[in-house]
């Protein structure tokens, strides 16, 4: 049902999109600098889900709903802002209780929060919506079958892409904390920055007109 001329053209388009660093980069290097790698790889695989979720949705009619009702399509969005907020201010005060912590608790936060974290942000960035209402249906056939089901295939396309761009980033800002960890002081300020990168894709978002 899905050629292979559908799927390089959309992992091109893709891979342009997502490799450039936005919000679900500077979300997962603030996970990576305030709590640590094994917190960040998993907030990188909740985000994943939580935009194919949003391609689930706009494979079953959200999308077509999103784009008729304003009301809708900003609840979504500032709820996702307002989360991230929070998530950012929350990081950034507990940077010192995160300094002074035992190597051995430093950055730990339980896997499944991270994953949770990771799902919301991704379900209610509007970039997300954007992915599936206006990139993946441009290379839909609709001569060879059920479009629905082509998008929700087409959409594991920029899923796998994403994991591995945003791991690669998780990693890096890891490899960086784990240096700057040495010192206290210096893993207070890492701490701060991090919660400022989550604080500041909020801010990205609210300022920016995202519209499927």
């Amino acid at each position: 049902m899905i050629s292979l001329t559908q799927i390089g053209a959309t992992a091109l388009a893709c891979v342009v999109l997502i490799a450039i660093p936005g919000p679900s980069v500077m979300f997962v290097v603030g996970r990576a600098l305030t709590y640590g790698r094994s917190n960040a790889v998993l907030s990188v695989l909740g985000n994943a889900i939580g935009c194919y979720l949003a391609g689930v949705a706009v494979a079953f009619g959200l999308g077509p709903l999103l784009e008729r009702s304003e009301l809708l399509f900003q609840a979504i969005k500032w709820a996702g802002i307002a989360y991230l907020i929070w998530l950012g201010v929350q990081a950034f005060r507990k940077a010192g209780s995160i300094s002074e912590a035992s190597p051995a608790i430093k950055g730990s936060r339980s896997g499944w929060e991270a994953v949770r974290t990771g799902i919301i942000v991704g379900l209610t960035n509007p970039k997300s919506f954007v992915l599936f209402t206006a990139v993946v249906p441009q290379f839909i056939n609709p001569a060879a079958g059920d479009t629905t089901l082509q998008i929700l295939l087409l959409g594991l396309i920029p899923l796998f892409i994403g994991l591995l761009t945003d791991t690669t980033w998780a990693l890096l800002a890891s490899r960086a904390r784990s240096w700057l960890a040495r010192s206290p002081r210096r893993m207070t300020t890492v701490a701060r920055g991090g919660g400022v990168s989550i604080l500041g894709v909020g801010v990205s978002l609210a300022l920016s007109d995202t519209r499927p």
